[in-house]
């Protein structure tokens, strides 16, 4: 029996030991008659999205896809212990063969999660003191605002880790999150895997490690604060070569929340230092010192008139790397999620948190309680000229080509079909072209990019 094999069987296992019950509330639960100290959900999503005009060199200038993501849980509340485990499916099928596809969108059938779940402290029920939970096996992470470590929501595929990770909240209410883990290498990351949807296990190994803490206070003057320390350690393996990045992350961060009638705000800063290499090339062995940061400023006011209007400005600038001896500064965004600052990813996703400086404005709608609307605009200008621009790949080393490449407007729109089960969300975004992204050397020569996409959820 191999691994996954019987990894699944464990899964069966824990499902089988839940002692008879009446049944959980949700669709999926009720269907399989599942006893109350069982959760059962799963989640699927079909979409469609289509690029013309690309603007990735090396990429096919138009591209259509549809994908489908399955994802299944379950967790068993054996008292002080939870047993949990998930699993997702992501595919895609029907994109070109020089498509911009990657393992951000195909990791099929992977179990994401096979964890247990020990509390301690004061569960009792009624409780006013602290208490904690002790995670060990694979699990994924949602962290602070997201930027840097999170559980991907719009990405098809979502960053999972193995390893070990112990959270605590006071009774007043402050957090304290601790973790050591092995972030899981999806696999297939093959040309021919991705585009055959390969079954293969991803992979951990003690060459890639990452670790830290993040701290939480509730209540500071205007807010809330969170800081944070990150680790990423990685070495070259026997048949997978990297950067050899060791990098250390710091950062703060304060926010208030929105709510009608109120302004709020969320600003963000984080500085990177360490060694990296400037390519995973095997001849490339020479250690680059880093120095790298971004910084995200936020402010936003929730009006309470009709539709609930929440009109925003923003502030994003990430540091970029002007190719200087010995020194590195294109800014790492480790393992975050960029739909909710930048707009969509798959095959879209030119804006991220690298060399880029960038101010924005966005008004969200929530016309009824099925439907929410938002539409946004953002300039983008790139940190340093002789880097490649955010996410793009498009990059003049001389810096000859200047630092403004274009603007970009996106829309969304999310409507209930039928409430808490089938939900549509539809978008898109126009990238309009200018200056860097047109005159770069391996600038791509086709006109302002146009993105679409609508999925089709069931939540189970």
């Amino acid at each position: 029996m191999n691994r996954r094999a019987r990894l699944l069987v464990l899964i069966a296992a824990s499902g089988l030991a839940a002692r008879p019950a009446a049944a959980q509330t949700g669709v999926l639960a009720h269907a399989l008659g599942a006893p109350d100290d069982l959760t059962i959900t799963a989640t699927v999503r079909a979409r469609v999205e289509t690029i013309a005009n690309q603007f990735r060199p090396n990429a096919a200038e138009n591209d259509t896809m549809f994908s489908v993501r399955t994802a299944l849980a379950a967790e068993l509340d054996a008292g002080p212990v939870r047993f949990g485990a998930e699993v997702w499916d992501a595919r895609a099928y029907g994109q070109a063969a020089n498509s911009s596809v990657s393992t951000t969108d195909v990791n099929a059938f992977e179990l994401v999660q096979a964890y247990a779940r020990i509390e301690f402290g004061d569960w009792a029920k009624g409780g006013k003191g602290g208490k904690g939970l002790l995670t060990l096996g694979r699990f994924t992470l949602d962290v602070g605002s997201r930027r840097l470590l999170a559980r991907n929501r719009f990405r098809n595929t979502t960053n999972g880790f193995t390893g070990a990770h112990a959270e605590w909240t006071t009774a007043g209410g402050a957090q304290l999150l601790a973790f050591w883990a092995m972030p899981q290498l999806r696999r297939p990351d093959d040309r021919d895997g991705l585009q055959s949807n390969r079954l293969e296990f991803d992979l951990e190994t003690t060459g890639v490690q990452f670790f830290g803490g993040h701290a939480a206070i509730p209540r500071v003057p205007g807010g809330a604060l969170e800081g944070y320390v990150y680790r990423l350690t990685e070495k070259d393996g026997a048949d997978r070569l990297t950067r050899n990045r060791r990098l250390w992350t710091v950062g703060l961060r304060h926010f208030a929340r929105p709510a009608q009638g109120k302004w709020d705000h969320d600003v963000e800063a984080a500085y990177q230092f360490g060694k990296v290499r400037r390519s995973n090339a095997a001849s490339d062995m020479a250690d680059l010192a880093v120095s790298a940061w971004f910084v995200h400023a936020e402010m936003g006011y929730s009006f309470t008139a009709g539709w609930k209007p929440r009109l925003s400005v923003s502030f994003y600038e990430a540091s970029g790397d002007g190719g200087k001896p010995g020194r590195f500064g294109r800014f790492d965004t480790l393992f975050g999620a960029r739909r909710f600052d930048f707009g969509p990813t798959a095959l879209y996703g030119p804006i991220g948190r690298a060399n880029l400086v960038s101010p924005g404005a966005r008004l969200e709608l929530v016309p009824g309680e099925r439907t929410d609307a938002m539409i946004g605009y953002r300039a983008a200008w790139a940190q340093n000229a002789r880097d490649a621009f955010s996410a793009t790949g498009v990059r003049d080393a001389s810096g000859q080509s200047g630092r403004f490449a274009g603007h970009q407007i996106e829309a969304r729109l999310r409507h209930w079909l039928v409430p808490g089960l089938l939900q549509v969300d539809t978008g898109g975004a126009v990238l309009i072209k200018r200056g860097l992204l047109r005159a770069a050397p391996n600038a791509p020569a086709t006109g302002n990019t146009v993105y679409g996409y609508v999925d089709l959820i069931l939540t189970l």
